[in-house]
């Protein structure tokens, strides 16, 4: 398995997995975020890779010079084989090169059931953020 950064051509399955992996709304959701990260910083979404098949994703993003997990999705027979930590630990590399204040992860109801993965990667309740601040890749944008 090998983790690194996105690239144009990882599109269509990165579309497969996250429609396999999340509920419809949770995918509509993630879709605009990824999409607007994607915009803006493209080293903050990272894939995990198994031979030539993409097998799993994480999206981070910075906001107000913190350091936010937004969302990880790992193709259901990949899961509990350390894909999503060392996606995790791949994203807090990256947010560690940037010189982040802090690391948060981002809860959401659609989140909620990820968060051990959080934990066995070393993080705690102090490190969720469930604060009604929305990240800038989330909020909808007027025109």
């Amino acid at each position: 398995m090998h983790v690194r950064s996105f690239q144009l051509g990882d599109t269509s399955s990165v579309k497969e997995l996250l429609e396999d992996v999340l509920s419809e709304t949770c995918y509509e959701e993630t879709i605009e975020a990824f999409a607007r990260q994607l915009s803006w910083d493209t080293e903050l979404v990272l894939i995990a890779q198994e031979e030539e098949q993409v097998v799993g994703l994480i999206i981070g993003t910075i906001d107000n010079n913190n350091g936010y997990y937004y969302r990880i999705a790992v193709a259901t027979a990949y899961q509990r084989k350390g894909i999503g930590k060392a996606l995790i630990e791949a994203m807090k590399q990256r947010f560690l090169q940037r010189n982040v204040k802090k690391i948060m992860v981002t809860v959401d109801v659609h989140n909620e059931i990820v968060l051990p993965v959080y934990e066995s990667a070393g993080y705690s309740a102090a490190d969720f953020s469930r604060a009604a601040h929305r990240l800038s890749i989330v909020k909808k944008v007027s025109v």
